[in-house]
């Protein structure tokens, strides 16, 4: 099937990219709502297999940025604080964007070292190589390097 179709755009997926030092995480997704929820996904991942988090309780938050850039460095930096304040790991998110004002819901469990088995903390989100963009096939792209 030839690259963007609506079928293959609507593949929304997450991956690392590689870096010297830290680690990077990109999302897809047929919005930059979905390119970020599939970001958090890689987020998540870096710390532990996302099959070993159970959803079964919620955190609210939102953010809000000029643009769709800064929008993505503060919410995966808001998941961090998330993550670090309350002692959890999320594993779904539903994520919705209205004029660069983000609303969230992250889905997880009280993180435990035995079960969960930590790989890395995560520091935060960082401005290298921070892009979020529509390619020319409509799919959005949202990425950025995470200090760990």
């Amino acid at each position: 099937m030839p690259l963007g179709t609506e079928t293959e755009m609507a593949k929304a997926r997450w991956e690392h990219l590689e870096h010297d030092a830290d680690i990077g995480v990109r999302g897809y997704g047929a919005s930059p709502a979905e390119a970020f929820m599939q970001a958090a996904l890689s987020l998540s991942s870096v710390v532990t297999d996302l099959d070993r988090i159970d959803v079964n309780e919620s955190v609210e938050v939102e953010c809000e940025a000029p643009e769709l850039d800064l929008l993505l460095v503060d919410w995966l930096n808001e998941i961090v604080y998330q993550m670090a304040t309350r002692s959890m790991l999320f594993a779904r998110f539903e994520v919705e964007i209205t004029d660069h004002r983000l609303r969230a819901r992250l889905f997880g469990e009280n993180a435990n070292p035995d079960k969960h088995q930590p790989a890395v903390e995560i520091k935060g989100a960082t401005f290298t190589e921070l892009e979020v963009y529509r390619r020319g096939d409509g799919e959005w792209v949202a990425q950025c390097i995470i200090d760990v």
